[in-house]
């Protein structure tokens, strides 16, 4: 396995070359051809001392001493920190290949976008409280924002249905989200006489805000 830690540590005193030389000592695995390749896609100075490195240079050497371990089991804790558009696209590119090729890979990050990108697995925290646990594909498939008119006022309590995981009204009007249980919703929906009834798709940020709010 391989753990890349979020503040990247390192020994400042090495060089990149020296320190990449030291650490596949200890891996028969280590993948050379990989190595190579990632020298050279994250540009990495090989006579440069890890000390005089940018933070996203960190990043990237740190990464590089992980994938290249050739490992069963991946763990990465904010892996794109401190990197540039094109790198973070770069890594995450990687992340899926090593995926596809049968490596476990475990990540947090705060970067919701890149969570829903590669992610086919997703776990939201909340001040160390577990607040989603589902498959992504799952995720995207069924949380929907629902919103509707009604001829006469409504009140939160009329819609006290499975699935319905926030909900606000007020007057005529409702907003809630949803994450399963979506055409019993509408059913109901509709026997209130709603109109103006619109479905439409949430983000895994819109999702998380939610639940955070939910729970303030």
């Amino acid at each position: 396995m391989a753990f890349v830690a979020e503040d990247k540590r390192l020994y400042d005193y090495m060089t990149v070359e020296q320190i990449v030389r030291f650490t596949k000592t200890f891996f028969p695995r280590w993948n050379h051809g990989f190595e190579r390749r990632l020298m050279e896609q994250f540009e990495l100075p090989p006579k440069r001392r890890i000390r005089q490195l940018s933070k996203g240079m960190r990043t990237k050497l740190a990464l590089l001493l992980g994938f290249a371990r050739n490992c069963e089991l991946l763990i990465l804790d904010e892996p794109t920190e401190g990197l540039d558009p094109v790198a973070i696209e770069d890594v995450l590119q990687i992340l899926v290949s090593l995926a596809a090729e049968g490596t476990t890979v475990f990540f947090s990050s705060h970067q919701i976008v890149e969570v829903e990108q590669i992610a086919d697995h997703v776990l939201m925290i909340d001040h160390g409280h577990l607040v989603m646990d589902a498959p992504m594909d799952q995720v995207k498939e069924q949380y929907r924002h629902i919103q509707a008119v009604f001829p006469d006022p409504v009140d939160e309590r009329d819609f006290r249905l499975p699935g319905i995981e926030t909900i606000q009204a007020k007057g005529c009007a409702v907003s809630l989200v949803a994450s399963h249980n979506v055409d019993s919703i509408l059913e109901h929906f509709h026997m209130l006489r709603a109109a103006n009834v619109d479905v439409a798709p949430l983000s895994l940020k819109e999702i998380f805000l939610g639940k955070v709010k939910a729970r303030s």
